[in-house]
């Protein structure tokens, strides 16, 4: 009996400024805080070393990946790549990796909102702002993917003009010998330590792009994806570069920088140093900068919905997951499960504490981790389906590749295993993690096996002369 092809339920409706807003409003609250985090252990030249390194991972990431994009326009976007690429046991890898990464930081992006909000209004509990945050932002994104693309794209706008607000508000206070001084982890000379420091400021670094990728997911419900996603992720990283570098030097010129390396919100405080506490450009970015939150608490919960949606219909999880809404045209149930473990953790925040940091702290680095392994996951597939799908129809090709590729694979790597050096007990629960989605992984062969034919996912490797064709000199 054939089996049944798989019927893409999802709406295409989105256009080029939708997906850049949803690629960087998933990243801009990176811009306004976590960061600072990377000076307490790189200072400042330290840590600009660290942010070009991993400026230049994801540019030559997004270049390339964008051709995976853009040839496989598949909703389980890393997912889907690995799974054509290596079959069920890659596609799960990159799944998996992927999944930690998308539902593991919107409850770290929660507390922050509910922190905020508890600093505004002192009688309301943060926990309680937190599960109101998600509450919300669950029945914008269920109740259809234009107004929650159109919602975007409107607070990822206004956090944006809101940095470039900043960094023109605080210009008169800027001194480059204020940025420099003790710059190098404290001290003035780029030695052991400061180079021990850039190394550990590697996932504060990741921080300011981390989740971009996350646009990709959105590739079913994209007009014309093979020409619109190019254009939305190239203008979305060469968007964030920019902020980040520029917020990044503004910040620490207009003082001693060390006042803003162990706190959630140096903006603010840097701005409260050049124009006061009770200035009304002060005031507005406290406000406006919640939009920066808002803007990526929102957008990965799209992300990390997309996720569970694919891999619920490729059989990697239980098929109820994958039903869309009849009237929405939204993965609701997807979008709902995703809400309740980011609710279950946030109520887990003071009883579950490991490596001396709370569960906040730690989901965040987890986060990381599940990233890095997908973006490896990604440049390996792209570099076996150049070599085993010739054919594969290709509208957007990796530029300088495989130069690209080998770049954003390799900074990948180091930061891997950097991060896990340092990190050694987060490292070992993210294994524990992905090994016991493994098991699951291997009990539930019927899943997918019962799962709808996806020509997406299937790979088509030439044989014989094509391939000796394409691996000959000469061919990219």
């Amino acid at each position: 009996m054939e089996k049944q092809k798989v019927v893409r339920e999802l709406k295409p409706s989105l256009k080029t400024i939708h997906l850049w807003g949803i690629a960087v409003g998933l990243v801009i609250s990176g811009e306004y805080f976590g960061w600072s985090y990377g000076w307490a252990s790189a200072g400042t030249l330290g840590f600009l070393v660290t942010s070009l390194l991993i400026a230049a991972m994801y540019t030559t990431f997004i270049f390339s990946y964008t051709e995976l994009t853009t040839s496989i326009p598949h909703a389980g976007g890393p997912f889907a790549y690995a799974r054509r690429a290596f079959g069920p046991t890659g596609g799960f890898i990159a799944g998996a990796a992927t999944l930690i990464e998308f539902v593991f930081a919107p409850p770290a992006i929660a507390l922050a909102i509910g922190a905020y909000l508890g600093v505004q209004f002192p009688g309301l509990d943060p926990k309680i702002a937190a599960v109101g945050a998600y509450l919300v932002f669950m029945t914008l994104n269920i109740l259809g993917v234009q107004l929650a693309a159109n919602f975007e794209l409107f607070v990822t706008v206004l956090a944006i003009g809101e940095l470039l607000v900043f960094m023109g508000v605080v210009t008169p206070g800027f001194s480059l010998a204020n940025f420099s001084a003790n710059g190098w982890a404290g001290g003035s000379e780029l030695n052991h330590t400061a180079v021990l420091g850039i190394l550990a400021a590697i996932p504060f670094a990741i921080w300011f792009f981390l989740a971009i990728e996350g646009a990709a997911m959105a590739a079913e419900e994209a007009e014309d994806p093979r020409r619109t996603i190019p254009k939305a992720y190239i203008g979305g990283i060469l968007t964030l570069v920019v902020l980040a570098i520029g917020v990044m030097l503004f910040a620490g010129g207009v003082g001693d920088w060390r006042k803003l390396a162990n706190i959630n919100d140096p903006l603010p405080q840097a701005m409260k140093a050049v124009v006061g506490n009770n200035s009304t450009w002060m005031h507005m970015l406290v406000w406006i900068g919640l939009f920066g939150l808002i803007a990526s608490f929102h957008g990965i919960i799209m992300g990390y919905s997309r996720q569970i949606f694919a891999l619920s219909r490729a059989g990697y999880m239980p098929s109820v997951f994958a039903r869309v809404h009849p009237r929405f045209k939204t993965p609701h149930l997807a979008i709902l499960l995703g809400g309740v473990i980011g609710i279950i953790a946030i109520f887990s925040d003071e009883w579950i504490s490991f490596g001396g940091q709370t569960l906040t702290a730690n989901i965040i680095t987890m986060s990381v981790f599940g990233a890095l392994v997908m973006y490896i996951m990604s440049m390996l597939s792209l570099f076996r389906l150049r070599r085993c799908e010739t054919r594969l129809e290709r509208p957007f090709r990796a530029p300088f590749y495989p130069l690209f590729p080998a770049i954003a694979l390799g900074i990948a790597v180091l930061s891997l295993l950097t991060m896990a050096w340092l990190n050694q007990l987060v490292f070992a629960v993210f294994v524990a993690a992905m090994a016991a989605g493994y098991l699951y992984f291997l009990a539930t062969k019927h899943l997918r096996d019962a799962a709808p034919e996806d020509d997406m996912l299937e790979s088509r490797p030439e044989t014989g002369a094509a391939l000796r064709a394409s691996m000959a000199p000469g061919r990219d």
